[in-house]
C-alpha cells in the first residue's frame, strides 16, 4: 500500500490549494463533481422556466409572460434539460464512477477530460446570456425548425447556435475518453461479460454520440451560414429545403434520446440487483440489448416526419423500425422484473427512485408505440399528447434513473448517507407530482390542445386538465427542493457511510469513500460479473474455517 501512494506523481505545491485542486486536470472525481453540481444548476434554471410556462399555461388567458417571452423560455428550457442538465450529469457521472467500475486509477485523458469539461461550462453560459442578446434569445423551439430559426431578427439565434457547437464539440471529447478509458484501461480479469452494466451502458453512450453528433453539428453550421452567409440550404425560395434540417436534426434527435436513457438504464441494472439482494436476471440480454438499442435507434429518425408527406413505404418502414426498438427495450424491463421475482427487497430512496423509473417508464414507451403508428401519430402530432410522451419517457425515465444513482452513489461522491425520510418524502413528492402533472398532457392532446401555444380560450375540459397539470409542477419543484435540501444537510453532517453501505457487487464500493486521488491501492482479480459479493464470500468461507 505504501509502495503505491509513493509511486503517485507529486502535485505541484501552486495546485494543492482546495480551488486549484478542482481546476488542475488530474482528478476524474474532481471533474465528475464539477460536472454534477453545474447540471445541477442548470436544471434548476430550467425547472424555473418550466414553473414559468406551467403558470402561464394554468388559466385561460392568462398575461404571466408575453408570447415572444413564452417562446424563448420554451426554446432555452428545452435545450437546457437535454443539453445543460442530462447528458453533463451522465457524463459527471461517468467522469467519477467508470474509472472506479473498472478498477482504473484515471480516465486515460485527463487534459482532454478537463478541456470537455470547460467547453461545456462555457456553452451553458452562451446560452443562458442569449437572453440578453439583441432582439432575446432563440425563439424557435429546442428543435429550431426553419424558417423560423433561419430568419429570426437578432443574435439570440446564433449564440444558441453557437452554444450547441461547443456542447457538441465537448460531447465528443468526452466519448472518445470514456471509450479509450474502457476498452484500454479495465482492471485483470475484467472481461466484456464481467464489466458492470453501467459501464457497458457509458461504452454505447459514447460511441452513440460519436455517431449522430457530427450529423447535428453539419445541420447548425447550414443554418448558421442561412442566417450569417446568405445561404439557402433551408430556404425553398432560394432552392433549399425545411426538410433537410429535420432529417439532419433527426438523425441526431432520436438516438439522442437514447444516448440518455442508456446510462439511466444502465444505473437501473446497478440499482435493482443491489436491493433485491439477488443477481442481475439476464447479464448477457441487458448488456447487449444496450447494443440492439442504439443500432436501431439510428435508422428510425423520420418517425418525427411522418405529417411533411413521405411516401407510405417510407411510413410503412419507419413505423416497423420504430416497433422493431420495442423488442430489447421490452428484454431489459423484463429481466428486471424477473431481478425482483422473490429477491429480498429494500426500500431504500435509490430502489424507490428505481420502481419509479421502471413503472413510468413503461407508460412512456407504450404511448411510443401509439405514437409509432403512422395514421394515429398524424391525428396527434404535434399535440400535448407527444409532450406527455416525450416527458414521460425523458423526465420520468432520464430523470427518475439519474436521481436512483445519486442517491445510491451519494455515500461514494461524499462518504455520507443521505437522510432516509427525506430521500422517501421527495421520491413521493416527485412521483405524484410528475403524474399530476403530465398525465392530463395525454388528455389535452386527445382533445386537440397543440403544443407550443402560449394561452388559450376559455370554456371546455382544457381549462381543468391545464390547472391540474400545473399544480402537479410545483409538487415536482417541492420534490426537487426537498432534494437539494437533503442534499446540502448530509453532504457534511450526514451518517458516515463506510466504504461499502449497501453490500454492492462493483469495485467502487472496494476503495475508500470518497477514493483517494490513485482510486485504489490494490485491485482484486475480477471473475464474475459481481467482485465485491466474491470477495465477501470468499472472507466469509476463510473465517468459517
Amino acid at each position: 500500500m505504501a509502495a503505491r501512494a509513493e509511486s503517485t506523481p507529486a502535485v505541484p505545491a501552486w495546485q494543492r490549494g482546495r480551488g486549484a485542486s478542482w481546476v488542475r486536470p488530474a482528478r476524474p472525481q474532481a471533474d465528475g463533481l464539477v460536472y454534477i453540481v453545474s447540471s445541477g444548476v442548470f436544471f434548476a434554471a430550467a425547472g424555473v422556466m418550466a414553473l414559468l410556462m406551467r403558470t402561464q399555461l394554468a388559466t385561460a388567458n392568462a398575461e404571466v409572460v408575453t408570447r415572444e417571452s413564452y417562446n424563448e423560455l420554451l426554446t432555452v428550457h428545452g435545450s437546457a434539460m437535454v443539453f445543460l442538465f442530462a447528458m453533463p450529469l451522465i457524463a459527471g457521472l461517468g467522469n467519477y464512477l467508470v474509472p472506479l467500475m473498472i478498477g482504473a486509477r484515471d480516465m486515460a485523458f485527463p487534459r482532454l477530460n478537463a478541456l470537455s469539461l470547460w467547453l461545456y461550462l462555457f456553452s451553458g453560459v452562451v446560452m443562458m446570456l442569449s437572453f440578453l442578446a439583441e432582439g432575446g434569445t432563440a425563439q424557435a423551439g429546442w428543435t429550431a425548425y426553419p424558417p423560423l430559426s433561419s430568419q429570426q431578427a437578432g443574435n439570440g439565434m446564433d449564440l444558441w447556435i453557437l452554444s450547441l457547437h461547443l456542447i457538441g464539440v465537448s460531447s465528443l471529447l468526452g466519448a472518445i475518453n470514456f471509450i479509450v478509458t474502457i476498452h484500454n484501461l479495465r482492471a485483470p480479469g475484467m472481461t466484456w461479460t464481467r464489466m458492470p452494466l453501467f459501464v457497458w451502458s457509458m461504452d454505447v453512450f459514447a460511441w452513440l454520440l460519436l455517431a449522430v453528433l457530427p450529423t447535428l453539428s453539419a445541420g447548425l453550421t447550414l443554418l448558421l451560414l442561412d442566417r450569417q452567409a446568405g445561404t439557402h440550404f433551408f430556404d425553398p425560395t432560394g432552392g433549399g429545403s425545411p426538410l433537410l434540417w429535420q432529417h439532419a436534426f433527426w438523425f441526431f434527435g432520436h438516438p439522442e434520446v437514447y444516448v440518455l436513457i442508456l446510462p439511466a438504464m444502465g444505473i437501473i441494472s446497478e440499482v435493482l440487483p443491489v436491493f433485491a439482494r439477488k443477481p442481475i436476471f439476464g447479464y448477457k440480454a441487458i448488456a447487449f440489448s444496450s447494443v440492439a438499442i442504439a443500432f436501431f435507434s439510428m435508422l428510425v429518425w423520420a418517425h418525427h416526419m411522418f405529417t411533411v408527406g413521405l411516401p407510405n413505404v417510407l411510413n410503412v418502414y419507419f413505423m416497423i423500425a420504430s416497433m422493431i426498438i420495442a423488442v430489447p427495450t421490452g428484454m431489459k424491463i423484463f429481466n428486471w422484473l424477473a431481478t425482483l421475482w422473490r429477491g429480498n427487497l429494500h426500500f431504500d430512496a435509490p430502489m424507490l427512485y428505481a420502481l419509479g423509473f421502471l413503472s413510468i417508464f413503461t407508460v412512456g414507451g407504450l404511448t411510443g408505440i401509439f405514437l409509432a403508428a403512422f395514421p394515429v401519430d398524424w391525428q396527434l402530432h404535434d399535440s400535448y399528447f407527444v409532450v406527455a410522451h416525450f416527458h414521460y419517457t425523458i423526465f420520468g425515465g432520464v430523470v427518475f434513473g439519474l436521481l436512483a444513482g445519486l442517491h445510491y452513489w451519494w455515500p461514494k461522491l461524499y462518504g455520507r448517507l443521505l437522510d432516509e425520510r427525506l430521500g422517501k418524502a421527495s421520491f413521493w413528492l416527485m412521483f405524484a407530482g410528475f403524474h399530476l402533472t403530465f398525465l392530463p398532457q395525454h388528455f389535452l392532446g386527445l382533445l386537440g390542445m397543440p403544443r407550443r401555444i402560449y394561452t388559450y380560450g376559455e370554456g371546455g375540459l382544457w381549462e381543468g386538465y391545464n390547472m391540474a397539470s400545473t399544480i402537479g409542477s410545483y409538487v415536482m419543484g417541492l420534490g426537487v427542493l426537498v432534494i437539494l435540501v437533503n442534499m446540502a444537510k448530509t453532504s457534511r453532517t450526514g451518517r458516515r457511510a463506510g466504504n461499502d453501505p449497501w453490500q454492492a457487487n462493483t469495485l467502487e464500493w472496494y476503495t475508500t469513500s470518497p477514493p483517494p486521488e490513485h482510486n485504489f491501492d490494490s485491485v482484486p482479480y475480477v471473475a464474475s460479473p459481481r467482485p465485491l459479493y466474491d470477495l465477501r464470500r470468499r472472507l466469509k468461507e476463510s473465517d468459517a474455517v
